[in-house]
């Protein structure tokens, strides 16, 4: 019996999809336990490239079971072209996919009060997906949100009625005439999922513990975007660690036995907020244009820079990361120099290791240690004995800094790129 968490160490989009995808026959259950349509979980698998934004990455093998849970914002009309768009692969969703009811429901008010939040903002605005995240995780702290299994209760069009009300009288007169159109998709999606497994999702979890199973929490976003512990205010509006596994899925924190913490060999972010090592130079542009670094879910080119050691070791520390898998080593080939930040110089001179609490305010100045890069082209490459040398002093080095060890590389986007380094996993 035990819940193995897989989560992101940077600000997203470090490849956490394809590896649920490689480690789900692993596990009898993969589960979402937080976000929503803002994450953008991309795999690659027989010629095809699929972007999941909502349904748990394990969806493609028809022996796992793919759990929505309860800490997720769930927008019906996200879902039901989501599902739509997996018509070709023949997938049955009656045996495999299951929808906590106690999931928060995204309607189409949360989207239009999220793009007037962004647009209010001005040049202070926090890089927002306009998905409807912030203003449904809003609702279900005050206590007034729609969930999943009122969609099926006779007062649902009444209390949605009444939500959607308070919410247009926010918002101007301009965004308030995007609401209609928006609103009959809404209920059409509404009809659509009523026809899925809409379940009590903590029983069905901890019921493939109790028989001895394991289960995989699949976590989106990334460390650094956490409520609590990211670079406030520029974060998502859930706890995208560990601890949320626990309250976005109803699992005992007892049941956690590996925590997975997946990195890019270099970093990224999308939207605004402190970067220390962003490359606003041919550098950054070089790594953007080879990892083809575009959100999946916005289509926005992401920011770029080398590798931060701080940050990494942090996110390590808060989620208690067991095991970690590097990726995209591969878009690194052909520097011939490869930078890895080590240490901040702060305003007042100060070195340290440590993330300061007003980093969104200060200007740190990374310290850079320099590595020999290398030409190889690693997509190639099969065996962990084949790999360059640097690639191999450029690992060891961040497992001696962090303190865990990298038990795979990822060195290209098919489900096939993957080496393991150290013994299997399980």
């Amino acid at each position: 019996m035990s819940l193995d968490v897989l989560l992101g160490l940077q600000w997203g989009d470090e490849g956490k999809g394809k590896i649920v995808d490689v480690l789900a026959p692993k596990y009898s259950m993969v589960a979402r336990f937080q976000g929503g349509p803002n994450a953008g979980h991309t795999l690659e698998f027989d010629g095809h490239k699929h972007v999941l934004h909502q349904i748990p990455s394990g969806i493609f093998r028809p022996d796992i079971l793919n759990l929505i849970g309860n800490g997720v914002v769930l927008d019906p009309t996200v879902f039901q072209r989501e599902i739509k768009g997996l018509d070709p692969y023949n997938i049955d969703f009656s045996k495999n996919l299951f929808i906590s009811k106690k999931a928060q429901v995204i309607l189409p008010t949360h989207r239009l009060l999220d793009k007037f939040s962004e647009i209010s903002r001005g040049v202070n605005k926090i890089g927002s997906t306009l998905k409807g995240i912030g203003p449904a995780y809003q609702d279900k702290i005050a206590r007034q949100g729609i969930r999943v299994g009122d969609l099926v209760l006779p007062g649902f069009y009444d209390k949605y009625k009444a939500l959607s009300q308070f919410h247009l009288k926010q918002l101007d007169a301009a965004i308030r005439k995007e609401y209609e159109p928006m609103e009959a998709a809404f209920f059409e999606a509404v009809k659509f999922i009523k026809e899925f497994n809409l379940v009590d999702g903590e029983y069905l979890l901890n019921e493939q513990l109790s028989k001895g199973k394991k289960v995989l929490a699949e976590g989106a976003q990334g460390t650094l975007l956490d409520i609590d512990f990211g670079s406030y205010p520029f974060v998502t509006s859930s706890n995208t660690t560990a601890s949320g596994a626990c309250s976005g899925l109803g699992a005992a924190p007892g049941t956690i036995k590996e925590v997975y913490g997946i990195f890019k060999a270099y970093c990224t972010r999308v939207g605004s907020g402190p970067f220390p090592t962003e490359l606003l130079d041919a550098v950054g542009e070089r790594i953007r244009a080879v990892g083809n670094e575009v959100g999946a879910t916005t289509g926005r080119p992401r920011r770029c820079g080398w590798l931060d050691i701080p940050l990494l070791k942090y996110a390590a520390m808060i989620n208690g990361v067991t095991k970690m898998f590097m990726m995209k080593a591969d878009v690194l080939s052909d520097f011939d120099e490869i930078k890895i930040c080590t240490h901040y110089k702060m305003e007042d001179g100060t070195i340290t290791d440590r993330i300061p609490f007003d980093l969104v305010n200060q200007n740190v100045e990374p310290i850079y240690k320099v590595f020999k890069g290398w030409t190889e082209d690693l997509t190639r490459i099969t065996e962990v004995d084949d790999l360059p040398s640097q690639v191999v002093n450029y690992m060891e080095y961040i497992e001696r800094e962090v303190g865990i060890p990298i038990h795979w590389i990822s060195l290209g986007p098919n489900r096939t790129q993957t080496i393991t380094l150290k013994a299997e996993l399980f």
